[in-house]
């Protein structure tokens, strides 16, 4: 899952050391996942999929947390 969540995003931010850990990222972005993408099941590219397609609406952490992580892929 957190691999799906930190791919795909394209405005790269400075990196965080501690949001590289995938416990990190994916706390930060369990309550998006939770609101926005109800229902949805993870793998397959299915979270980061509702991401795109939602992406205005991600909470600022959880934006911020998946665009550091992608900089630091």
């Amino acid at each position: 899952m957190i691999r799906l969540l930190a791919a795909g995003l394209l405005i790269v931010l400075p990196a965080a050391p501690l949001l590289a850990q995938p416990a990190a990222l994916q706390a930060v972005c369990a309550k998006d996942a939770t609101a926005l993408c109800p229902g949805v099941k993870p793998g397959g590219g299915r979270i980061l999929a509702c991401f795109k397609q939602k992406s205005d609406q991600l909470s600022a952490g959880c934006r911020s947390a998946l665009l550091q992580a992608r900089a630091l892929r």
